[in-house]
This record gives structure tokens, C-alpha cells and sequence, in this order.
């Protein structure tokens, strides 16, 4: 068993060789900007970061289920209220088409208000004839090939965006944009498929009559119907928790945003002088996770994530043995406390049986708490024959039902999903075409007409809706006793 016993700083990792580092020009500007970051206000509390970890516990339980979803990468452009409106409005509608279905709490986890840096396997990359810096993301250098020397007040520039970001997202979850009362406003009127706009309207409709019933035999106040704007209050069906994440790839800015707190609530224990009275947190976001990339044992994001309080997510695929598995999850949580820690596995379809029930066998084996969460976007990219990296909703569908059909074959059971998608829109009010496929059978041919990620290509509405009926079809399924909810859910595929 390989336990690290060295004391922990949030700067210790600067004595493990970081993967993904960036090389600024200018050390004493980086150093100038990071000291302005110490000083600058948390982007979240540690209560949220502590409640979150509470409901992670739940999803290690089986009692919830984990949505976690946004953007590959953002960019500072896309901080708009369209654009962020878009994105919460998706999750949300994803998230009712699965509590109606599974009838479980889904923990909304966002890919947003800092999801800008970007891992690269290559320092370099070549731009027609001319060799230039990769583009790391918009918090390192520019898109534009001659904007691509890393420059330390992009950091700066992400806390703010994050900060914009989040506040609007804040905004709009307490005034009313969350209220059961009125989902179609999160985003029906953008979907242009007739057999998913009344599948969600069935949906609606129903939520709709179960809440007039409700206040009927007076479950509710009265206030909770009331719209927000005339003084109604938010309760149960009006406001939801949601968090943020990203990859913690940029160190010394996760460092400047590493903040000591006094342990809340049972974490507290006055009867145990021996244990800390304060941890650290993580402040730039509820929830981080660390890359295929960089989860090398002796490393230094292992070793900064070992010490703060945030629930994160490891990514799991083929490269990752089952002892690696283990030693790493003894790293980061030596005491095996339960909402720690999130197994995020991205195998690719025609790899996940090969490797999937011997990742859950050597946990389970361990003792780990952990939540498995099926992502599967990433090991199922593909270049279209106009040079545009692609995924097709079939393969992504067809990773997801094996890794659902694993669990089961193993006594475990799949707690979440992790999705690259977006509800973005054009001006005439269309979805991006980035993915193939799905019940709009986007073709190939039609990728260039609203391709607009700079990074990998994203699920559109319409698309992410159709998964979301999937997997709630799925759950239903199997909570109503359907011992073939397996095979259901690949029929469901087969008519895709």
C-alpha cells in the first residue's frame, strides 16, 4: 500500500514534476499576478464544498444520481447571459427528464465558471507552414496563432470570468429560473424535434399535475406557486443546488485559490483533539478533477489534490492498471472517507469490457468509497474526411450501455454520467454540429454548418435530450421491476 505520510502544504506540490505545466516568459509577472489571486475573494464557500461532498456520499449509496456536464473547454467570449442561460436551462431539463424517469435526487455538478485550460499532448502544433505554441486554453494564451505566448494576466482574467459567470448562475437559480412551475422556460422552445418536444412535454405536463395535486390537499404554502418576481417563495420546487468544476491542471492558480477553513458541521469533532480543526479548500470551484495526463503517482497534481477538502474526480482509462488504481486512491484518500473521491472512466467503446470489470473488482477489493461515473465522449473521438474531430451519438450510447451492463454483471452500479454538451444557439436559433448522429441524424456533411467548439466536439441539444430520454427510459425501467431493462435500453439504441 502506498500512503504519502509527508506533510502537506498547498505548495508542496512544487516539489513533483508537473505534466501539462505551462512556460511563462516572465517568472516575476506570473509570480505578480498570483499574489493579486491570494488576495482576491473565494468563488465558493466551504460550506457548499462540504455539502456537496455530503451528497456525493449519497451517490456512493446508490440514493442519488450524478449528472456532470458542460463545456470542454470555455472560453472568455461565451461569457454571456445567452450562452450561460443555455447552458443551466440544458442541465436542468436533462436532470428532470432523469428524476422523473429513475425517481432519484440528481446532483447537478456544472463544466463551467472556470473549465478554461486545456491538457495538450503536444507543446507545439503546426499551423499551416508556420510552427507555433499550442493553444492551452483562454486562461494561458490565445487562440490566435500569433496570440500564443502564455500570458499571466489571462489567470486574472479567469477569475473574473469565472466570478461573472458564477454570479449570474447564482442569479438565476434564486429568482425563480429553477421552478418546477414553469420548466418549458429552461429550454423547450428551442427544440425543433416534434418526438422529443412532446416526450418533454409529457414530462411537464405531468410534473404540472402532480404539483396542482399537491397544493390541492396542501403539501405547499401556497407561496411556492407563486411567481418569484411577485414575492413567492422558492422552496423544494423553486431553487436547486448546483456546482462548478474543472480540471485542476494550472497549479499555482489552484494554489492562490487554496484557502484555510474551520471544518463545518460533523466534520468538527470536538472529542478527537487529534484531528484537524481546520482544512484546506479549494475555492475556485466546488469540485476538481484530475486528467488521464497527469495522475502519476509521485506527480504534483496527485500531490495537491491529496491535500484539500473538495470531492474530486480521477479519470480512468486503459493506461490506468488496476494497482495503480488502488496505490492512487490510498493517496488521495488514505482514511477512505465516503463523497472523497469520483471515479470518472473514459475507456472508449470498443475498450470498456477490457478493462471496466477489473478497475471495479480492485476497488471494491480495497474498500474505496467511490462514485462511478461513465464518461463517454472522450474515448470516442473521431476526424470526419474534412478534417473536423467528431463523435457519433451511437458509439457514445454504445459506451454508456455497456458500462451500465458491466456494474450490473459486477454487483456495482453506474452513479453518474460525464458529458461534453451545450445548449448554445445561433442567431436564427439552431443548435451547434458537432456530433453525429441522434434523433435529428446529423451527417457528416452537415458538421461545417454550425461547428463551433475550438476544442472537442459537444453533444447539441437536441442530442443531449435524446440521452437523457435514454437513460431515464433505462431507469424507469428497471425501477418498475423490468428484469430486461438491459435489453430495453438497447432497443431504445438500435432505434437511434
Amino acid at each position: 500500500m502506498a500512503t504519502d505520510t509527508a506533510i502537506w502544504s498547498p505548495s508542496s506540490w512544487a516539489s513533483k514534476p508537473a505534466l501539462q505545466s505551462v512556460d511563462y516568459p516572465d517568472r516575476k509577472h506570473l509570480d505578480s499576478v498570483l499574489a493579486k489571486i491570494t488576495t482576491l475573494p473565494p468563488l465558493v464557500t466551504h460550506a457548499e464544498i462540504e455539502r456537496l461532498r455530503y451528497q456525493l456520499s449519497a451517490v456512493q449509496r446508490n440514493e442519488a444520481f450524478l449528472l456532470h456536464a458542460g463545456d470542454c473547454a470555455e472560453s472568455f467570449d461565451a461569457c454571456t447571459q445567452q450562452d450561460i442561460s443555455a447552458k443551466i436551462g440544458l442541465i436542468l431539463s436533462f436532470s428532470l427528464i432523469l428524476i422523473w424517469g429513475a425517481r432519484l435526487p440528481v446532483v447537478r455538478i456544472g463544466r463551467i465558471a472556470g473549465q478554461y485550460a486545456k491538457p495538450r499532448s503536444s507543446q507545439t502544433e503546426k499551423i499551416g507552414d508556420k510552427q507555433v505554441l499550442s493553444f492551452r486554453g483562454d486562461n494561458v494564451n490565445g487562440l490566435d496563432p500569433n496570440d500564443r505566448t502564455p500570458d499571466p494576466e489571462r489567470l486574472l482574467r479567469a477569475y473574473f470570468h469565472s466570478s461573472a459567470t458564477l454570479n449570474y448562475v447564482r442569479g438565476l437559480l434564486t429568482s425563480g429560473f429553477a421552478s418546477l412551475h414553469h420548466p418549458r422556460d429552461w429550454s423547450l422552445s428551442h427544440v425543433r424535434s416534434h418526438s422529443l418536444r412532446r416526450k418533454y412535454e409529457q414530462i411537464t405536463e405531468g410534473l404540472a399535475d402532480a404539483l396542482d395535486f399537491s397544493h390541492t390537499i396542501g403539501v405547499d404554502s401556497g407561496r411556492e406557486s407563486v411567481p418569484f418576481e411577485r414575492g413567492g417563495g422558492r422552496g423544494v420546487v423553486g431553487e436547486v443546488d448546483f456546482y462548478t468544476s474543472h480540471e485542476g491542471l494550472m497549479l499555482g492558480y489552484e494554489q492562490a485559490m487554496t484557502r484555510e477553513f474551520p471544518l463545518v458541521g460533523g466534520n468538527a469533532d470536538a472529542t478527537a483533539p487529534e484531528k484537524p480543526k481546520a482544512g484546506f479548500y479549494n475555492t475556485s470551484a466546488h469540485f476538481l478533477w484530475i486528467g488521464d495526463r497527469t495522475r502519476q503517482l509521485d506527480g504534483a497534481h496527485v500531490e495537491y489534490f491529496r491535500g484539500i477538502r473538495n470531492p474530486i474526480g480521477i479519470k480512468v482509462g486503459p493506461s490506468l492498471g488496476n494497482e495503480e488504481l488502488v496505490e492512487l486512491l490510498h493517496i488521495v484518500n488514505p482514511k477512505k472517507e465516503p463523497g472523497r473521491v469520483t471515479l470518472i472512466t473514459r475507456y472508449g467503446a470498443g475498450k470498456i469490457r477490457d478493462y471496466l470489470p477489473g478497475h471495479v473488482q480492485a476497488v471494491r477489493d480495497s474498500g474505496h468509497p467511490v462514485a462511478w461515473v461513465c464518461d463517454p465522449m472522450h474515448g470516442n473521438t473521431l476526424t470526419s474526411a474534412s478534417g473536423l474531430k467528431t463523435r457519433n451519438f451511437g458509439t457514445i450510447i454504445s459506451e454508456l450501455t455497456s458500462c451500465i451492463s458491466i456494474h450490473s454483471d459486477c454487483q456495482s452500479r453506474l452513479g453518474g454520467v460525464s458529458l461534453e454538451f451545450t445548449g448554445e444557439l445561433n442567431d436564427e436559433g439552431f443548435s451547434v454540429t458537432e456530433c453525429l448522429g441522434g434523433s435529428m441524424e446529423l451527417s457528416e456533411d452537415q458538421l461545417e454548418l454550425r461547428y463551433q467548439s475550438f476544442c472537442d466536439p459537444r453533444l447539441n441539444f437536441e442530442q443531449s435530450l435524446d440521452l437523457a430520454f435514454l437513460i431515464s427510459n433505462y431507469f424507469k425501467e428497471e425501477r418498475c421491476g423490468n428484469a430486461k431493462a438491459h435489453d430495453t435500453f438497447k432497443a431504445l439504441l438500435g432505434s437511434k
